[in-house]
């Protein structure tokens, strides 16, 4: 099941994770939950309005097991898959994820949750774009976590670059599940300073904001 946030935004609640599904001339799905989300997120999109045949790509906010995990439901649909370039190759199964960092470490525990995707995996440089969507580098929780804001939509989809904890703020994504905690607070401010204004604001997990959200990140800038 979906949840109107906005017009032409929904978002799947998938019990302790994000994703949404957007509309902005071509049907988007950003993030995919884990493996064990598929029929949640087909039955989503149902939900909305649209078939299955109707996704025309997925944008995923960076390679983690409960954010890439759901691709494997939409093998055999013609779409493009865009990430983070520097989070491609992990996506694409080219790469495996660094023992040498305590985050990849459990990243490559993962892995086998993972199935490397059937459809074309375009990687994206801060200052593409998508559709509507301008993509925004934002390294720290992983090397090629980006964010995507609509300036149309009036909307940001940040990832795990920020998680809400139940009390309507922003907080850091912490030491345990980031690569580099220093890189994640320069990517907050970094977006904050650079982004135009935008209401919803969709992280990957807690509750997203309808309104206020570029307001809500700028309050987070001031706490770090």
């Amino acid at each position: 099941m979906v949840t109107p946030l906005a017009d032409d935004i929904w978002w799947y609640d998938l019990g302790g994770t994000n994703a949404y599904l957007v509309d902005d001339g071509a049907l988007t799905l950003v993030d995919t939950g884990t493996r064990f989300h598929a029929s949640d997120l087909i039955g989503g999109l149902r939900d909305a309005g649209f078939e299955l045949r109707d996704l025309d790509r997925i944008l995923l906010t960076h390679y983690d097991v409960d954010h890439v995990g759901g691709l494997s439901a939409f093998d055999g649909v013609e779409l493009t898959i865009h990430v983070g370039a520097r989070d491609a190759p992990f996506v694409a199964g080219e790469r495996k994820a660094p023992l040498s960092n305590h985050k990849g470490f459990v990243q490559r525990l993962g892995r086998p949750l993972i199935s490397t995707p059937d459809n074309p995996v375009e990687p994206l440089d801060d200052g593409d774009t998508v559709g509507s969507f301008t993509v925004y580098d934002t390294p720290g929780h992983t090397p090629g976590h980006v964010c995507y804001v609509s300036e149309t939509l009036s909307a940001a989809f940040l990832g795990d670059l920020v998680v809400e904890r139940g009390d309507g703020r922003f907080h850091p994504s912490p030491w345990l599940l980031s690569y580099d905690t220093g890189d994640v607070a320069q990517s907050i401010r970094s977006l904050a300073e650079r982004a135009p204004d935008y209401e919803v604001a969709g992280m990957g997990h807690g509750v997203p904001f309808k309104t206020g959200g570029s307001e809500r990140l700028a309050d987070a800038v001031g706490r770090l």
